[in-house]
């Protein structure tokens, strides 16, 4: 039999692995770095009496704003009332953005693909329609960021800054707010309230938020991303010759010629953004409605829609025009992608997100994306900490995420080194010094920075992504969704992965007292009946959504082939599945990336621009975030009224290796265990398909 294997370098296989090590290494130990510092800062801002460096700039603000909103920050709320102000806050927010997408023709700063005018210009993006400006202002309100739509191609400059990013900084301050809350529970004694929900709000943003996108997006900036507010440049290739030749002129086209002049694309991000354009290179755009709109803009010459086939030789030449020119999308990136990641939201200004060059733009930029989106979950545990008075406790719950983490992302990158054997089959070379999965990745991040982000964004509520995981390799993209449904505890969302990770600390210390027959108690606080029915209800309601909702999708594609769930499918069998499953596991966990197969609003066939996707994902938003918070601020209000009694010889060891290792396998058992049938259907079975010889899915 032919060996069909593709020879690799050993040299180099060694190197690029030893790469990868050290890159993971170089991440952990700038993690470890930033957390304490942040640390001891997040103890002041969620402090209303706390002090900062910044007080002597922003103390008259924050009195400005209280006075506006006529608060009493001292005046603190119950559980009850720190939950409807934050639900009321939230709903009012969410109805402001729906208004701003369905009225975004009228709004400044739209210049549509081809306009010009900052005012109301002609060739404006018009509104979206109501069960996709629905979605997305139930994304953005919930912290998930999925975004059904592709942003440059779709939304004009004031309804991502405005309509959009508003929400990045709200639904981060709201998360962090809420494990303050939590927190704040554990360690009064006898207290009926839990804070300021408004004095939270206004203070996180003003001293935590605020100041560091300032200084990050600068630095974005500094790395090549863009920052302006001009429209979109028509940018002519260089080297026309090399265009020309390069457009093929055996296909059909409907699309017109281009005589643009040319336009200097250093204008849109520096002089160095010309290296685009090299001769014989043609470049492709975000999507293709830029690809259509550039050359629809610059025509001169009616379309064609005479079949290729048809033509002699002479006119299907002279009917095919050559691409010369490519839309080059612009606009105010660097300030929405620093608090993208800062704010684990993960919705990118383009439709290829970190995986485009103008929002990830170099290596540092890709590695300080990745820390911020753990730098504030990080820092929370150390707030934990010093909080309750038990510094080690917070390291404890440190190492318990970061030991799933470590585990997760060293097993994805093995996932996709090892690659797919149907490739290697094909002879096709190696890919990243190995025989690796490298479709669907950027070549100037590899295998191991794709990997290690995926894992970082699905441990956070992020969502953002450098590489697509619908190209992922089975078990290569079991992680990122297995990452979520564990209730993206690991790290986590801002806010969000400390109070998940709470709420499975709560079963943990109630299974152990069960184990040894004495009643549960933590940190001083006894764990009643109504605490553990609180967090389980937390837990199920995650559950319930993701399989209710996936299960009502898997039943509609597969009980017809032209049902609306199917329509929306880009694969059938498990990985079809696969991506049902992830869609609603990421909308219910709040995270907002996807097997990008899945399309939430299909454009052809009998259900073209059905909204049953748009409204069932929408749904699972506000269940995964909203439901599930309610159960947590009261589970905050419980503790809190409970009288703090000492630690005896008899308590359980809350910062022990023992402990390190009950969290862990609670976490998997109870929120893991559920999803392993559904994994099993999907990603599992997709594994042993890929590593049969004969199958007729491949």
């Amino acid at each position: 039999m032919r060996d069909l294997t593709v020879p690799c370098d050993l040299t180099l296989v060694t190197t690029m692995l030893a790469s990868g090590w050290v890159q993971f290494l170089i991440y952990v130990v700038l993690l470890l770095a930033i957390t304490k510092p942040l640390g001891i800062f997040l103890c002041r801002v969620l402090d209303p009496a706390g002090k900062t460096f910044l007080d002597p700039v922003l103390k008259p603000v924050e009195r400005l704003l209280y006075k506006l909103l006529r608060v009493n920050p001292l005046r603190e709320h119950n559980w009850k009332q720190y939950a409807i102000a934050m639900l009321v806050f939230s709903g009012v927010s969410m109805l402001f953005t729906y208004a701003i997408l369905r009225t975004q023709q009228y709004l400044p700063l739209n210049y549509g693909l081809t306009g010009t005018s900052p005012l109301r210009d002609a060739n404006a993006f018009p509104p979206m329609i109501p069960h996709l400006a629905f979605n997305t202002a139930a994304s953005f309100t919930t912290n998930t960021n999925w975004q059904s739509y592709g942003g440059e191609s779709t939304l004009g400059y004031f309804a991502q800054m405005v309509g959009l990013v508003i929400h990045n900084f709200f639904s981060a301050a709201i998360g962090i707010a809420i494990a303050a809350v939590l927190v704040r529970g554990i360690a009064r004694d006898k207290s009926k309230t839990v804070g300021n929900f408004w004095a939270d709000l206004v203070r996180i943003h003003l001293y935590l938020l605020l100041p560091i996108c300032i200084v990050y997006a600068t630095f974005l900036v500094s790395q090549g991303m863009t920052q302006n507010f001009k429209p979109y440049t028509a940018a002519t290739y260089v080297d026309q010759p090399a265009a020309a030749a390069a457009t093929p002129a055996t296909q059909p086209t409907s699309q017109p010629a281009t005589t643009q002049p040319v336009a200097a694309l250093a204008e849109v991000n520096g002089p160095s953004a010309a290296t685009f354009l090299s001769a014989g290179d043609i470049p492709t755009g975000p999507s293709a409605a830029l690809a259509q709109a550039t050359q629809a803009a610059t025509s001169t010459e009616p379309a064609t829609t005479q079949p290729a086939a048809t033509q002699p030789a002479a006119t299907q030449a002279a009917a095919t025009p050559p691409v010369t020119t490519q839309l080059i999308p612009g606009g105010p990136v660097a300030s929405q992608i620093a608090i993208k990641m800062l704010g684990t939201n993960g919705g990118g200004f383009f439709n290829a997100n970190a995986a485009y060059p103008f929002e990830n733009p170099t290596p540092l930029s890709n590695l300080i994306q990745m820390l911020s989106i753990f730098a504030i979950p990080s820092a929370l545990t150390w707030y934990l900490g010093h909080s309750v008075k038990n510094q080690k406790h917070g390291w404890a719950v440190w190492m318990a995420m970061f030991l799933v983490f470590a585990s997760f992302a060293i097993f994805c990158w093995w996932a996709e080194a090892k690659g797919n054997p149907r490739v290697t089959q094909l002879g096709v070379a190696c890919a990243d010094g190995t025989n690796g999965n490298m479709e669907g990745k950027e070549t100037r991040f590899g295998i191991f920075s794709s990997a290690l982000f995926a894992t970082i964004t699905t441990d956070a509520s992020c969502g953002a992504v450098n590489s697509m995981h619908d190209s992922f390799t089975p078990l290569g993209g079991m992680v990122p969704l297995i990452n979520i449904q564990l209730g993206e505890v690991i790290f986590g969302g801002v806010g969000a992965g400390l109070y998940g990770m709470l709420v499975f600390v709560v079963i943990a210390i109630f299974i152990a007292g069960l184990m040894v027959g004495r009643t549960p108690e933590y940190l001083g606080k006894k764990i009643e009946s109504y605490d553990v029915k609180v967090a389980s209800l937390a837990i199920l309601i995650l559950t319930f959504s993701i399989l209710c909702f996936a299960a009502y999708a898997s039943a509609s594609a597969s009980s017809s082939s032209n049902s609306w769930a199917k329509q929306g499918l880009n694969n059938g069998g498990p990985h079809g599945f696969s991506e049902i499953l992830y869609a609603y596991s990421s909308c219910t966990g709040n995270n907002g990336s996807a097997f990008a197969g899945l399309t939430a609003n299909p454009t052809s066939g009998d259900f073209n621009g059905d909204p049953k996707y748009d409204i069932s994902l929408a749904m699972a938003m506000l269940c995964g975030r909203f439901i599930m918070i309610i159960p947590i601020i009261a589970m905050a209000g419980s503790l809190a009224r409970k009288k703090l009694i000492p630690v005896s010889a008899g308590s359980f060891p809350v910062a022990s290796p023992t402990f390190v290792l009950l969290l862990i396998g609670t976490v998997f058992l109870v929120g893991a265990l559920t999803f392993v049938p559904a994994l099993c259907l999907g990603p599992v079975v997709e594994h042993f398909i890929m590593n049969a010889l004969n199958h007729p899915l491949y």
